[in-house]
C-alpha cells in the first residue's frame, strides 16, 4: 500500500484538489500545538476519490503511540446518521414508516401529555422538536456507568416540563435517539448494534467500524484525553451503554471515507455503484429540512437557511448545500461535513476534551473554505482566541465559587438537617450522608455521581464529584421546612461552560419520609 502522501500525488492527475496534503499537514501541526490536542485524524474525499487520509499526533500521550489513518476513535453523535439510516432501510423494506406512532412499537413510551404521546412519530424522535429542553434526561447516560434501561428511558419523558410547544422549536435531544434505536430493534428482530453492524457496516466493508459493545479489540482505539487542567492527560474511556443509537460508534477516517462516499452517492456503493444501501426517496428524506434552527452563521458564508434533517445539520454556504454533524463525548470530539454539489466530504476525529472541538472546527472550515474558493480566514487563531475567552470567563466563575467555599468553611452547618434520601421520578434516589464528618452526596443509579459537599452560602452547597473527566461540579440547593430540615433538592452546574448533557437543573429531588 502506498503512503498517503504518495497516494495523493498519484491521484492529482485524476482529481482537482483545492488544498494539498502538504497544506493539511501544516494546518494540523499548527492546530495540534496551539489548541493543545493530543492527536487527530483527517480525511477528505472528492469526486469519488480519497484526496487525503492521515493521522497526526499521538493516540496515547503516555505511550506516544502515533495516530494513523486507521486509528479508531469514538465518533459520538456522528452515530445518529447511522440510526436514521437503519430506520431508512427498514422503511424501504416496509417494516415501518416514518410517520408511524412510536407507541405502535414501544407501548410503554410516554411523553409529558397524552396528546403528544399519542401523536409522537418516528420522525419526531429524530428531529429534536419534542418541546422538551436541551439535553433533557442526559444524566441517564452522562457520566457513563449508570444502570438505566431502555424501559426507563422510554417512560421518563412524562416527568419533564416542556419548554416549547410540540414541533415548534429545535432543542437537541439524545434520549429520543436511544428510543429510535429501540424501534430499530423491535421492527427488525435484531438488537440495534447487530442491525447496524450487519446491515450497514458489513455491506460497506467498513471493516474497522463497530457499534457499542460489539467492539472487542481496543488495541487500535485512541485513548481519550483532557486539557481542562492546562496540560494534556488521559481520562477514562466513555462507554455508551444504552446510548449506542445516540452516540456509540467507533470508527477511523479510512472507514469514514467509505461512509462519506455512500452518502454523497445517495445510497449507492460497491463496484460501479450497483448496490443500494437505501433508496433515493429516503436519501432525500434524511437530508430534508425537518426542523428550522436559528440562522446566524459567519457572514462570509452568506447562508440563507439552517435546520436539522434526520441525523444531519443542514444549511447553505456560499450557495452550496451543506450537511454535517458533530460528535462529542468525554475526550473524543469530531465532525463530518459533506458538500453534495461539490461531491466533497471532510471528516476530522480528535481525542482531546474541549480543545478537540476547536481543532475539528478550524480544520474542517479551512478545508471547506478552500473548495468554496474563499480566502484563508485564519480559523485556528480565531477559534483559539474565542476558546481562551470562553474558558477564562468560565474559570473566573468557578474560582469565585470555590473561593467563597473556602471563606465559608468555618461557618457552622447542622449536617443532620440535610442528611437523608431524596428521590426524583426519572433519576431515582440520591442520598446525602455524613462521611467521616464531611457531608457527601451520591446517586444510587449513577455511581460516578458521588462526592463531598462544601458549604457555599444560604442553603446551598457545592459538590466536587469524584468524577472529574469533564467539568461538571454542581450546586446543591436545599429547600427547608419550618423546622429547618431539608425537604427537597434542586441542582445546577457551577461552570457556565458545563456540557449540556449534565442536566442537573432537570432534577426534582424530594425527601423520602
Amino acid at each position: 500500500m502506498f503512503p498517503v502522501s504518495v497516494f495523493f500525488f498519484l491521484c492529482t492527475g485524476l482529481v482537482s484538489a483545492q488544498i494539498s496534503s502538504k497544506q493539511i499537514d501544516v494546518l494540523m501541526e499548527d492546530a495540534l500545538k496551539k489548541l493543545k490536542v493530543a492527536g487527530a485524524a483527517v480525511a477528505v474525499v472528492k469526486d469519488g476519490k480519497i484526496i487525503h487520509a492521515k493521522g497526526y499526533g499521538v493516540s496515547d500521550i503516555n505511550t506516544s503511540r502515533p495516530v494513523t489513518e486507521t486509528t479508531n476513535f469514538q465518533i459520538a453523535s456522528i452515530s445518529k446518521a447511522f440510526t436514521s439510516t437503519a430506520l431508512a432501510i427498514l422503511e424501504d423494506e416496509g417494516k415501518l414508516f416514518w410517520n408511524d406512532k412510536v407507541t405502535k412499537y414501544i407501548p410503554e413510551f410516554k411523553m409529558y401529555s397524552d396528546y403528544v404521546t399519542e401523536n409522537f412519530t418516528i420522525l419526531d424522535l429524530l428531529t429534536h422538536r419534542s418541546g422538551l429542553g436541551l439535553g433533557v434526561g442526559d444524566l441517564m447516560w452522562f457520566p457513563d456507568g449508570a444502570d438505566f434501561t431502555i424501559q426507563d428511558v422510554a417512560s421518563c419523558f412524562q416527568y419533564f416540563k416542556p419548554q416549547s410547544a410540540f414541533r415548534t422549536k429545535f432543542e437537541y435531544n439524545n434520549l429520543l435517539y436511544i428510543v429510535a434505536g429501540e424501534i430499530v430493534a423491535r421492527a427488525s428482530g435484531l438488537s440495534y448494534e447487530s442491525f447496524v453492524q450487519q446491515r450497514i457496516i458489513e455491506p460497506l466493508q467498513m471493516n474497522h467500524t463497530y457499534v457499542g459493545s460489539l467492539l472487542n479489540d481496543t488495541s487500535n482505539l485512541s485513548k481519550p484525553h483532557s486539557s481542562e487542567s492546562g496540560t494534556i492527560q488521559t481520562i477514562e474511556a466513555y462507554k455508551a451503554g444504552i446510548g449506542s443509537a445516540a452516540g456509540g460508534l467507533y470508527s477511523n477516517v479510512t472507514d469514514m471515507t467509505t461512509w462519506m462516499m455512500v452518502r454523497l452517492n445517495k445510497g449507492k456503493y460497491g463496484p460501479d455503484q450497483k448496490s443500494t444501501l437505501f433508496s433515493l426517496k429516503n436519501h432525500n428524506e434524511m437530508w430534508r429540512l425537518h426542523t428550522v434552527t436559528e440562522n446566524n452563521p459567519n457572514p462570509r458564508y452568506n447562508a440563507h437557511f439552517s435546520g436539522y434533517g434526520l441525523g444531519w445539520d443542514i444549511t447553505d454556504v456560499k450557495g452550496q448545500f451543506r450537511v454535517s454533524h458533530t460528535g462529542g463525548i468525554p475526550g473524543m470530539l469530531s465532525i463530518l461535513t459533506l458538500y453534495p454539489d461539490l461531491n466533497l466530504g471532510i471528516v476530522v476525529l480528535t481525542n482531546t476534551e474541549t480543545s478537540g472541538s476547536g481543532l475539528f472546527r478550524a480544520i474542517s472550515n479551512t478545508i471547506g473554505d478552500a473548495y468554496l474558493g474563499l480566502d484563508d480566514f485564519g480559523w485556528t487563531d480565531k477559534i483559539l482566541t474565542r476558546m481562551d475567552e470562553r474558558k477564562n470567563k468560565g474559570d473566573a466563575v468557578t474560582r469565585s465559587v470555590w473561593a467563597k467555599v473556602e471563606e465559608s468553611k468555618n461557618i457552622p452547618v447542622r449536617k443532620e438537617d440535610y442528611i437523608g434520601i431524596f428521590e426524583d421520578p426519572w433519576f431515582g434516589k440520591t442520598e446525602v450522608f455524613d462521611k467521616d464528618g464531611q457531608l457527601w452526596i451520591k446517586s444510587y443509579r449513577s455511581p460516578k455521581l458521588n462526592g463531598p459537599m462544601y458549604y457555599y452560602q444560604a442553603n446551598t452547597f457545592a459538590v466536587k464529584w469524584e468524577y472529574q473527566a469533564m467539568n461538571c461540579d454542581a450546586f446543591v440547593m436545599f429547600f427547608l421546612d419550618e423546622n429547618g430540615k431539608a425537604q427537597s433538592i434542586k441542582m445546577k452546574g457551577i461552570s457556565p461552560n458545563i456540557d449540556f448533557s449534565f442536566d442537573f437543573h432537570d432534577l426534582d429531588l424530594q425527601r423520602i419520609p
